[in-house]
């Protein structure tokens, strides 16, 4: 796997643009009307208010307490940056309360507190407790971190948890619980040795202590060496309470035949003498960021059999946090947890390991670009598996409930399950599965518009992303100028700029559109001017024979011109099959409309084109095609002729038996909302569809670009379908990052 590289410039970019910061508050309930206004405040709030202050247990039903998180930190030990203050954690705070957002759906608010005194930290915390449904503690360095997390887990009835200690440990346990299988060992049985003796390790070697491993078989070391009874040197009560009576003073003494190592301490820490030394099949899970203690290369170099985790994204194994707190407070909250105890966070670990051991569906291994399956690279589920959601907090609120921490029990638990699933956003998945593809492919993208900045900064991304390898047409010093201007000035030479007078295909580029154009008009003068001036026939020609994978364009014209050049290279119009389909995510849902680019007023037997088409792109994109050939009418109410295309090409479909559903003609709502769908149960669609085929490309546009202004819908697209190669059109007002979106796609070749 390819290691994503960010710059400087590029990540100041992403929390700056649309708006500072990573997240917004939205209102879930209507404020445009005085009665809403009256219900949402004075004098209709005061009704839940006297509820809550009768019953306090109310709040979970009438406020947002119950799915909020407080993201809390002073800013001591800012990941490996250290004592950054309180202000200088702050984007590392919002960007945790995105993550539980994403993964968990979990409302979440970043506080940052300017204190380092442990008192006056916890009397903050505790003041805002009435807020809240848990607190996650982030970022606080040690021993502090241990004094304020179990004063406030003493002092509050709401569950409290620092990740950095506790996430991390539940994620190593969930991978030694299979790496153990692997081995054939019991945990009662094995020799640990722990390196780096902060929140983290004392939270892993803690955890690991509650689910049997001895005492006396786990020796923990710091920077001065083994913990050991009658040490002073260095010591703390937390460190105290893991000393062992034993001779041995080093990490290299205590590395020799000791079964598994947890390394939470810095890189090169562990020699290959020290694997060497270690007991058969030994389990190494080298967590320092961003370089392990020693590399799963290094490791395997001397032991064939070790294996290995780290706490990086492109080794197999990764000991990744957001495999657990998202869920464990999603389960938490869910019985209005008064607390995650150690039973809670087992059955996380637990539920983790019994994943990683099951059948990995097949979108995970289309993203991951491999098969995956339980072994030695793979004991731990990946971070994007979409089980976790409903697997993991069931796991959690069992615990909850069975210990007596649960204000609310979950009755129906098969429900439970079937609402978490529904909590998926299927949108990020996608994008994820589609990002993950194109890292996979490896691509040469063709970016065609070099004199465009926000061109040259979507290549640049693209190549520092480790998606392929980006081509630029341009000229040289066009783009060194305007990358400089961008602030990308180190790109400069990264990028390869091609164009016609650097290329020596450029006779053979001529001589094949020659023969494409010359009974439709075109004299040689007339070729040479396409192909040598025209930085779109000429990025089209350069697919055409092989010296890109993919081709992006259209940021700098409008997509019928675009079009018009591109078809001189390839067959990409309507009689061809050509097909434009743009998808609209929003609010979670993600909605494909066709033909947005090619199709000015279709027939029936156009349209059932366009709904193939349209249901091959849906599978590329990992969703499984429902489509509804929309109009304003619904099964011919009100009647019109103008409709009845619409009405007809179902029957089309009929006749070529079709593996995907379809139904129409209906209005919009019918489409979309099983509500409304309730209302004709002779129809075939068995859930809101997720194409729409509509009338004509007029209808098509109005729709996107009404969605995109109105209600803020993301739009990727129009997605060419239908043509030969791999070629995606940009809008005009695209920005860096949307043309990014396309180069994914044109690299996956949706279409």
């Amino acid at each position: 796997m390819t290691k994503t590289k960010v710059t400087r410039e590029e990540a100041l970019a992403f929390h700056l643009e649309p708006t500072p910061g990573k997240f917004e508050i939205k209102a879930t309930v209507p404020m445009t009307t005085q009665r809403d206004l009256s219900l949402a405040y004075s004098p209709g709030v005061a009704v839940p208010c006297e509820e809550i202050a009768a019953d306090p247990s109310t709040a979970y039903d009438y406020t947002n307490k119950g799915n909020l998180v407080a993201v809390i930190s002073n800013g001591t030990a800012v990941l490996g940056l250290g004592n950054l203050g309180a202000l200088g954690s702050k984007p590392v705070m919002e960007g945790k309360a995105v993550l539980f957002k994403r993964f968990a759906d979990v409302n979440s608010i970043d506080i940052e507190l300017d204190t380092e005194d442990p008192d006056a930290f916890c009397q903050a915390v505790k003041l805002m407790g009435p807020t809240f449904g848990g607190i996650n503690l982030e970022d606080i360095k040690a021993p502090e971190c241990f004094i304020i997390e179990q004063r406030l887990k003493e002092e509050m009835d709401i569950p409290v948890f620092h990740d950095d200690q506790h996430g991390t440990a539940v994620i190593c346990a969930a991978g030694l619980i299979n790496a153990l299988k692997i081995s054939g060992k019991k945990i009662e049985d094995v020799k640990i040795v722990l390196n780096g003796a902060g929140a983290a390790g004392i939270a892993c070697i803690e955890l690991l202590k509650s689910m049997g491993a001895q005492h006396d078989n786990c020796i923990v070391c710091d920077t001065k060496g083994v913990i050991y009874q009658g040490r002073t040197e260095g010591m703390n009560q937390w460190k105290s309470a893991h000393a062992i009576k034993t001779e041995l003073r080093t990490l290299e003494d205590a590395m020799k035949g000791a079964d598994v190592f947890l390394g939470v301490s810095v890189k090169g820490a562990v020699t290959a003498e020290m694997v060497e030394s270690m007991a058969k099949d030994p389990v190494i899970f080298a967590m320092a960021n961003p370089d392990p203690e020693i590399t799963p290369e290094e490791a395997h170099a001397v032991r064939e059999d070790a294996i290995v985790a780290t706490g990086r994204s492109d080794y197999p194994n990764q000991v990744n946090n957001v495999l657990g707190f998202p869920y464990l407070f999603r389960g938490a909250l869910d019985i209005h947890a008064r607390a995650i105890n150690d039973e809670m966070k087992i059955a996380c670990a637990e539920a983790l390991a019994d994943l990683a051991r099951e059948d990995v569906p097949d979108e995970v291994a289309m993203a991951y670009g491999r098969k995956l399956a339980f072994g030695r690279d793979y004991i731990i589920p990946t971070p994007f598996d979409p089980r976790l959601i409903h697997r993991i907090p069931p796991a959690v609120a069992r615990a909850g409930m069975d210990t007596g921490v649960s204000r609310r029990p979950i009755v129906d638990m098969d429900g439970y399950e079937a609402n978490l699933k529904s909590r998926m956003d299927p949108t990020a998945n996608m994008l994820r599965n589609l990002n993950a593809r194109a890292r996979n492919a490896q691509a040469r993208m063709i970016f065609a518009e070099g004199d465009d900045p926000r061109v040259l900064r979507a290549a640049v991304t693209y190549q520092r992303n480790g998606l392929g390898k980006a081509l630029v047409v341009g000229r040289e010093a066009d783009v060194a100028e305007k990358l400089t201007a961008a602030g990308l000035e180190d790109a400069v030479g990264e990028l390869e700029v091609v164009n016609a007078a650097n290329t020596m295909h450029l006779r053979s580029y001529k001589d094949f559109l020659y023969k494409r154009l010359q009974r439709k008009g075109y004299d040689r003068h007339d070729v040479h001017r396409l192909a040598a001036r025209d930085r779109h026939v000429f990025a089209a020609l350069m697919l055409a024979h092989g010296h890109g994978d993919g081709l992006v364009t259209g940021a700098t014209r409008k997509s019928a011109h675009v079009m018009e050049l591109i078809n001189h290279v390839f067959d990409a119009d309507a009689e061809a099959g050509a097909v434009g389909v743009t998808a609209i995510l929003h609010n979670g849902r993600v909605v494909l409309i066709s033909d947005t680019l090619v199709h000015e007023w279709p027939n029936e037997v156009d349209l059932a084109n366009i709904a193939e088409r349209c249901a091959g792109v849906a599978r590329h994109m990992g969703l499984e095609p429902r489509v509804a050939f929309v109009s304003f009418s619904t099964f011919g109410y009100p009647v019109s002729e103008r409709a009845e295309k619409m009405h007809l090409a179902p029957r089309v479909l009929d006749k070529r038996g079709v593996d995907f559903e379809y139904e129409g003609e209906m209005a919009v709502d019918v489409a979309l909302n099983t509500a409304s769908q309730e209302a004709y149960p002779f129809q075939r669609l068995t859930g809101p569809a997720n194409i729409l085929v509509v009338p004509a490309r007029h209808s098509a546009s109005i729709s996107t670009k009404l969605m995109q202004e109105m209600a803020g819908a993301t739009v990727i697209g129009p997605i060419l379908s239908g043509v030969d190669q791999s070629i995606q059109i940009c809008s005009t007002t695209s920005t860096a990052n949307d043309i990014v979106n396309m180069a994914i796609l044109a690299a996956c070749k949706v279409g």
